[in-house]
């Protein structure tokens, strides 16, 4: 197994920490020297937090690791995209590389919404990887959507049969 599918596995791994507690299930690791120093997913719904992403919550973990903000040796594997949040905190930690599964044509701001890391003028631009284990961390997100609709709607018909 590749260096890339290793990594992802762990945030995949993550990702179904997320979708079990009923989170969108997106996860990410951090990688220092072939060593993963930081492993998050979302909390955003349970912490009721905007910015309780997989990724900010995985650069703060990292940066009290290794004791300083600047992730300039780190990979993170990440299974979505990044919002523009997230991708801007990817310039600001000065992460060396970003490897992520599914794309986001929602939100993300790597490749799909917007090219947040072609735009001249910001003093770090990290290395891009994409579409490692693209289908399964689809996957698991096309899942959790699913069942949260079909939750929605026999949620709704109890509510009509009050």
């Amino acid at each position: 197994m590749n260096k890339d599918h290793k990594y992802m596995n762990a945030a995949l791994k993550e990702a179904q920490k997320a979708y079990d507690k009923g989170e969108v299930p997106v996860g990410a690791v951090i990688v220092l020297h072939d060593k993963i120093i930081a492993r998050a997913h979302n909390l955003k719904t349970s912490a009721k937090q905007a910015t309780h992403h997989a990724e900010i919550l995985a650069i703060q973990k990292a940066s009290k690791k290794i004791g300083d903000w600047r992730l300039d040796e780190c990979e993170m594997y990440v299974t979505l995209e990044p919002c523009p949040m997230c991708a801007g905190a990817l310039i600001q930690s000065r992460i060396k590389r970003l490897t992520f599964g599914a794309f986001d044509p929602k939100g993300g701001s790597v490749v799909s919404c917007q090219k947040m890391y072609e735009i001249k003028g910001y003093n770090h631009y990290p290395e891009v990887t994409i579409g490692v284990k693209e289908i399964e961390c689809s996957m698991i997100l096309s899942d959790f959507f699913k069942k949260m609709r079909n939750k929605n709607k026999s949620d709704k018909k109890f509510d009509i049969m009050k």
